[in-house]
């Protein structure tokens, strides 16, 4: 037995192509090379063909094991339905998702096609149009997918509270006393959305920042990364845009808009879900620094520091746009 035991492990490059060499009946010799290290870690498959595959291997996360059937699923469901997604690759028994053993115990791969396009620009008001598009297909398309045992619902006990205790658990171990803030509005926030009527239940994708699309030439936003996803609130959803446009100083207003424009171009918000859209986007920001100080054995402490310092955005957020809602 070694003397450290691993929390989490970034796996060699040249191991998973031969994983997946092994599980999936791509034209080798497979090139690999790690693409990113962050919630997941995602690596670039091409083939002898050229063909290029996105290969996401699952962290262990706070929330549970990756819900990758679910996920896959709904992906499945969604390209048959034409809703512009990475679909999963089916490994050579048929399976859309597969395990394997790491030092830190099992973990979860999904072979994805690669996506074609450009990265979407922050500010740019065509772009998050065409988000708006995007999203609003796949919750049309959702209307019709019933998920078998979803591991995961994005409730508010898993959006707000389990993140909540995440962080009150950071706050103890670095001595960063909030003076009961952050529980104060938390419960607010979830009485205020609790006392909302009539919103609407949906298959969220979960993460739709802005940034997890690519932009095709046709301007078409292709969607990938659902990772986070399940059933949850449809205002959910939408929220999670408005706070990338509109948190850590950003101001992009007018993207906000256009991405509303975009998806009331397919189907309609309610008033109801655009009312409680700004009332998630603390809830949104709560998620986050839940996943950050969840990460802080990992990263550590100093680096996710600044979840216990949100005073400031949060309080803002509840004072002007919830109060005098000035968008």
């Amino acid at each position: 037995m070694p003397d450290f035991e691993p929390i989490y492990t970034t796996t060699g490059a040249e191991s998973v192509g031969r994983f997946v060499a092994t599980h999936y009946a791509l034209s080798e010799p497979l090139a690999c090379r790690l693409m990113n290290r962050g919630f997941n870690d995602v690596y670039l498959i091409t083939s002898a063909t050229g063909a290029r595959y996105v290969f996401r291997l699952s962290h262990h996360r706070a929330r549970g094991p990756a819900d990758v059937r679910t996920e896959t699923d709904f992906l499945a469901h969604l390209a048959r339905c034409g809703v512009p997604v990475a679909a999963a690759v089916p490994a050579r028994d048929g399976a859309l998702f597969v395990r394997g053993e790491a030092a830190e115990g099992r973990r979860e791969g999904v072979l994805f096609h690669a996506i074609e396009g450009r990265t979407p620009e922050v500010a740019s008001q065509s772009d998050a149009r065409a988000n708006g598009v995007t999203l609003a297909r796949v919750h049309a398309a959702a209307m019709s997918f019933r998920p078998e045992a979803p591991l995961y619902l994005l409730d508010l006990d898993h959006l707000l509270h389990r993140p909540l205790a995440r962080v009150q658990q950071l706050c103890s171990l670095i001595d960063a006393d909030d003076g009961g803030f952050l529980q104060d509005i938390a419960e607010r926030t979830a009485a205020r959305i609790e006392a909302m009527e009539g919103l609407t239940w949906t298959h969220c994708h979960g993460d739709c920042h802005g940034f997890n699309a690519r932009i095709g030439a046709g301007g078409e936003a292709v969607f990938f990364d659902f990772d986070d996803g399940g059933p949850g609130y449809l205002a959910y959803d939408l929220a999670v845009f408005l706070w990338a446009k509109l948190s850590f100083g950003r101001r992009f207003h007018a993207a906000w808009h256009a991405f509303v424009d975009g998806y009331r171009s397919v189907r309609p918000i309610s008033a109801a879900d655009f009312e409680a859209a700004h009332a998630f986007v603390i809830v949104r920001h709560f998620w986050l620094m839940g996943e950050q100080a969840s990460r802080s054995r990992e990263w550590g402490s100093e680096n996710v520091r600044w979840v216990t310092q949100q005073r400031e955005f949060l309080e803002g957020w509840e004072a002007q746009q919830l109060a005098t809602r000035l968008l």
